[in-house]
């Protein structure tokens, strides 16, 4: 019996979990997930943002649903399928499916959230050398901007797949890689600069908020550590949770990373043993001086 199972049976532990998947992937990224959580006895779902219910393949070929998609469209559709369920569940959410995994907790929604290698909401500055070189081919033509772009597979493997061998990163993309929406990357390259607040905009004093880990990759080039240490730190409510834990030697794409599992064990342990617990009085996460590896 793991401590899931214990957890479980003596408290009242959420039963449902939600995976959020990212831009560049759909739910299909989580197909592993998904299997593991629900031979745990857990009901899963994994939604798909507004028009990527198709394959990835029909994606691939008719990429109109991704130039159509919008931050409020995906936030409103995700907020539909928590609410409909009949308990709060576990929020886990990959890349900007971590940011969206932020905005439905700020909106009182779930019981604990992870967030794996997460893009940041509004406000949080830091901007990687790195992750201006994984955003390059969207950001360096204006144009994009109304255009659904493909990574090749160059690109794609060194924003996500980075510590992978080529033939499996080959095989990744294959799988799993869709086109990205320019308008939404280019709303989130700028939110921290256009007046008011933008669509991934959270109240970081909000004292309501569930229960919130971020999970960093420490070779993560498009949303590496320094970000998820950065966002976490945004947060000032005394009376919420915000943690962060950093795994060494894993990618962007940690859904499908090499130890996968154990990250997948460890976020749900840390999620049912926070969402059943009253949560004490704790400060938010300083940025360390040397990253702290697991």
């Amino acid at each position: 019996m793991n401590l899931t199972e214990v957890l479980v049976m003596t408290h009242a532990a959420p039963d449902t979990i939600v995976l959020i998947h990212g831009f560049w992937v759909t739910p299909r990224s989580w197909e592993r997930w998904v299997e593991r959580y629900e031979s745990q006895g857990y009901r899963v779902l994994a939604p798909a943002y507004p028009g990527f219910e198709v394959e990835v393949e029909a994606l691939n070929e008719d990429p109109s649903p991704v130039e159509a998609v919008t931050i409020p469209a995906i936030v409103e559709h995700l907020s539909g399928i928590v609410r409909e369920l009949g308990a709060p569940p576990i929020l886990i959410g990959h890349s900007a499916g971590g940011a969206f995994t932020q905005i439905l907790l700020d909106h009182g929604l779930g019981a604990a959230g992870v967030a794996l290698n997460s893009a940041p909401t509004e406000g949080v500055p830091v901007v990687p050398l790195s992750q201006v070189k994984a955003t390059f081919p969207v950001l360096h033509n204006p144009a994009n901007r109304h255009r659904a772009v493909r990574y090749d597979f160059e690109h794609w493997n060194y924003a996500f797949t980075n510590t992978f061998p080529e033939d499996e990163a080959r095989a990744l993309y294959e799988r799993y890689a869709v086109p990205v929406s320019g308008g939404i990357l280019f709303e989130s390259a700028l939110a921290n600069l256009i007046p008011g607040h933008q669509g991934t905009w959270v109240d970081y004093r909000n004292e309501d908020r569930a229960p919130l880990l971020f999970v960093a990759g420490s070779q993560d080039t498009i949303m590496p550590p320094k970000i998820q240490w950065s966002n976490a730190a945004h947060y000032r409510a005394p009376n919420t949770i915000t943690e962060v834990v950093e795994f060494g030697s894993k990618p962007h794409l940690l859904p499908a990373a090499p130890g996968w599992e154990e990250i997948a064990d460890f976020v749900l342990a840390w999620a049912v043993r926070h969402a059943v617990a009253p949560p004490p009085i704790v400060g938010s996460p300083p940025e360390p001086a040397e990253p702290v590896t697991v």
